[in-house]
């Protein structure tokens, strides 16, 4: 199986590294931890060579399952299987405890009202002090922090009304409804942001 035969995102490709850089610095090296929507795969294995005592589960949406497999066995067979999963359907959730939730680039894709499904259902299967860490583009208000991320998110609701960059202080706020901690807002490259959350003890 070579490279150019799997599913390829070049965003993954690129901010991967920054983010690896991040989570090595938060997740205990023995953390188990659910990704929700995994997308190509790229992240869970490249995480798993940056921390290989890690349980990474993969999810995503049926019909995105076979790149994620297809990408596993070739450069991260020791993973789970990946499990489909629609955060709107509590019944897809596996249970937890988890020590973490990790999400990319999901919430902008998403409808608005599966953000707070993702929240709770998140909530419901970390341990407590665990973590949910989300990453992607934001909004403050109506205000972009860059040029780009104002095209992006015209292009997105041009795309889909339901789709859009989030305001970050809406979502701080909902996520504090579901019983979550704001930790940390770190800077990433290319105008996005990564969110750390900890779960009430």
């Amino acid at each position: 199986m070579t490279e150019n035969s799997l599913t390829h995102s070049p965003a993954a490709e690129r901010n991967r590294i920054p983010i690896g850089e991040v989570l090595g610095r938060w997740l205990a090296r023995d953390a188990r931890v659910l990704e929700i929507g995994s997308g190509t795969g790229q992240h869970a294995a490249w995480f798993h060579e940056l921390m290989p005592g890690l349980t990474w589960q993969t999810t995503d949406l049926p019909e995105n399952l076979e790149a994620i497999r297809t990408r596993l066995k070739a450069e991260a067979p020791a993973l789970p299987a990946p499990l489909a999963l629609d955060v709107m359907h509590s019944g897809d959730w596996p249970e937890g405890p988890w020590d973490a939730v990790y999400t990319a680039n999901t919430l902008h894709i998403m409808p608005w009202d599966h953000t707070p499904a993702l929240l709770r259902a998140a909530g419901e299967r970390v341990a407590a002090g665990g973590l949910l860490v989300i990453y992607g583009p934001f909004r403050d208000g109506e205000a972009f922090d860059a040029e780009s991320n104002r095209r992006f998110d015209e292009q997105l609701r041009q795309r889909n009304p339901d789709m859009g960059l989030r305001d970050i202080l809406k979502v701080r706020r909902m996520a504090e409804d579901s019983g979550w901690t704001a930790e940390a807002e770190i800077a990433m490259p290319a105008n996005n942001r990564l969110l750390i959350f900890r779960k009430s003890e």
